[in-house]
C-alpha cells in the first residue's frame, strides 16, 4: 500500500471534534494540550464544547483542525495503525498540516504558523467585503469565462463540477445572478467571512510572507503536494513560497488528488471531521480507496 495522509480545510470543523481522541489516546492529548500551552487559550474546549459560534471564526477553526488532523495522525501511530505515509497534503489550511506531518517543521510552529495565518485571513475579512458560491456542474472554462465576465476569481477547484468562486460581494452575487442566463444551472452562495483564495487577500498574504521569513523549513520526510500547482513540492523554499502564494491563489485539490494517484498513491486517508475531502474523491474517482479518520472509533473502522 502506497498512503496519502489528507487534511482536512476549513468548513469541516464541529463543535465536539477530537473529544474521543483527547480521552482515549495519550499522543492525542499530549497535542491538544501542548497547543493549549501554545496559543494561551484552551482550544481544547473550543473543540469539544463550543459553542459553534466560537469555534467557526478563521483565527480558532484553523489551528482547531490543524491540532484535530495532527492529533488523530499521533493517535493512529501510537496504536500501531499508521503503515507510513507516502504522500502528505491538504486543502488550503491543511497544507500547513501536511507540512508538519511531513517533518517541514514541528508542531509548535505549525501551530503558530497557522494561528498567524488565520488571523491575518479573519482581519482581511474584516476589512474587506467579500463572498464566495459553489457553480456545480459546470466546465472549468464555462466558469473561468464568467469569473473574467464579472472580474471574481476561481478559488478552489475540488472535484469535477464543483467550483467555487470569490471575490467582492456585488459582484460575486451579480455573477450569481446572472449564471442562468449563462446556462449554468446551479450556484450556491456561501456563508463565509470573505473572498479566500482571491486579491482581497493580498493584506494578508503580505504580512503572512514577512511572519514566516525568518522561520526555518526542512525538506519533507515523504512526497508533498501543494494547492498552488497541484504537483508535488520538495525544496524548502518553494514549500514556504507556495503557503505564502496559496492564500490568494486558487486550491487545485482535483489536481493534488489525480497527481497523487498518478505518483502510485493507493489509498488515502482523511485526517479530519465531516468526511468532506472523502466525499470530493469519491466524486472524482469512484475506484479510490479513501478512509475518513475523525474520532477514536474511526481508528479501527
Amino acid at each position: 500500500m502506497a498512503l496519502a495522509l489528507i487534511f482536512s480545510g476549513q468548513g469541516a470543523q464541529k463543535t465536539g471534534m477530537g473529544r474521543s481522541l483527547y480521552e482515549q489516546s495519550p499522543a492525542a492529548r499530549a497535542l491538544f494540550d501542548e497547543a493549549d500551552r501554545v496559543l494561551g487559550w484552551s482550544l481544547s474546549r473550543l473543540c469539544f464544547e463550543g459553542p459553534e459560534s466560537e469555534l467557526t471564526p478563521t483565527k480558532v477553526c484553523q489551528p482547531a483542525l490543524y491540532v484535530h488532523g495532527l492529533a488523530a495522525m499521533a493517535a493512529l501511530r501510537e496504536s500501531g495503525r499508521l503503515p507510513g505515509m507516502q504522500f502528505a497534503f491538504g486543502l488550503s489550511l491543511g497544507e500547513v498540516t501536511a507540512c508538519a506531518a511531513a517533518g517541514v517543521f514541528d508542531f509548535a510552529t505549525g501551530l503558530r504558523i497557522v494561528a498567524e495565518r488565520g488571523r491575518l485571513m479573519q482581519s482581511a475579512c474584516e476589512t474587506t467585503t467579500g463572498s464566495m458560491a459553489a457553480i456545480m456542474g459546470e466546465e472549468r472554462a464555462k466558469v473561468q469565462e464568467l469569473c473574467g465576465e464579472f472580474d471574481i476569481e476561481a478559488a478552489n477547484f475540488n472535484a469535477p463540477g464543483q467550483i467555487i468562486v470569490s471575490g467582492e460581494k456585488s459582484k460575486v452575487a451579480a455573477a450569481v445572478a446572472a449564471a442562468k442566463d449563462r446556462g449554468i444551472k446551479k450556484v450556491i452562495p456561501l456563508n463565509v467571512a470573505g473572498a479566500y483564495h482571491s486579491r482581497l487577500m493580498e493584506p494578508a498574504r503580505a504580512a503572512f510572507a514577512g511572519y514566516l521569513e525568518p522561520i526555518p523549513f526542512a525538506a519533507p520526510a515523504c512526497t508533498l503536494l501543494t494547492n498552488t500547482t497541484g504537483q508535488t513540492v520538495a525544496e524548502p523554499a518553494a514549500i514556504k513560497a507556495a503557503l505564502i502564494r496559496q492564500v490568494v491563489s486558487p486550491v487545485l485539490w482535483e489536481d493534488c488528488m489525480r497527481a497523487a494517484a498518478a505518483a502510485g498513491a493507493t489509498e488515502f486517508w482523511e485526517l479530519g471531521p465531516g468526511g468532506v475531502l472523502a466525499g470530493l474523491a469519491r466524486r472524482t474517482e469512484k475506484s479510490w480507496t479513501v478512509k475518513s479518520i475523525a474520532e477514536f472509533a474511526d481508528l479501527t473502522a
